[in-house]
């Protein structure tokens, strides 16, 4: 046995390695499904990719509302992010973990990793206090850097089960999704009324404020 081979049974036999095994394999298969509806349904699948990618870079609340002002309703929109934030947390939450144990080095995500170290360090205290409930409440809030992947390294960090953790983390990041979209469906509803462009103002706006939040967040971390 080579040691490459002894590195990838060691990298997934934990529990965080094979909860990343499960991430990966998710990603696969949303990757294939684009690519099968790429070919088959550009322009159906093109609002998908769009929704994803936004969700991805900007974050639930931006994707979400592109999502209902394409004309989707909550069985496209809501399914789709559930499964975006769940890989989200099922690969970047493990990698943490192994990379911590020196079981994996990526060069390319190290800045990524250490800026989301050090916001799970810095919103820990609070989590550390109030135990499960904390880091609940922490994955649940809208604000910077409060998602579910910083809420699963804090988790982590603090010593919670790999289990105990994922489940926390994935049941409050579903329910704020669920408020998420009867909020942004309500709010798209009432701008369809006043005009039929108004939803994809509605969605700018929310991207604008969602981006300055990033950047004031990323500048206080910097500094």
């Amino acid at each position: 046995m080579n040691q490459s081979t002894r590195m990838h049974e060691t990298l997934f036999a934990s529990t965080e390695g094979r909860m990343l095994g499960v991430g990966l394999t998710l990603t696969g298969l949303m990757l294939l499904a684009f690519g099968i509806g790429w070919h088959l349904y550009p322009d159906r699948i093109l609002p998908y990719a769009i929704m994803t990618g936004l969700n991805l870079i900007i974050g639930r609340e931006a994707g979400m509302s592109f999502g209902y002002a394409s004309g989707f309703g909550h069985a496209q929109v809501v399914p789709l992010n559930i499964l975006i934030e769940t890989i989200q947390v099922l690969v970047i939450y493990p990698l943490f973990v192994q990379s911590t144990r020196h079981l994996i080095k990526l060069r390319t995500l190290e800045p990524f990793i250490m800026r989301i170290h050090r916001a799970a360090e810095s919103g820990g205290g609070v989590v550390r206090k109030f135990g499960i409930a904390g880091l609940f409440v922490f994955v649940f809030a809208p604000f910077w850097m409060t998602g579910p992947v910083v809420g699963a390294i804090i988790g982590f960090l603090i010593g919670l089960r790999p289990w105990v953790n994922l489940a926390v983390v994935l049941v409050s990041t579903y329910i704020a999704i669920g408020i998420w979209a009867l909020l942004l469906n309500e709010l798209n509803v009432w701008a369809l009324a006043v005009n039929q462009f108004a939803p994809y103002a509605l969605f700018l706006a929310i991207v604008l404020i969602a981006a300055a939040i990033q950047w004031v967040g990323r500048h206080r971390a910097n500094g």
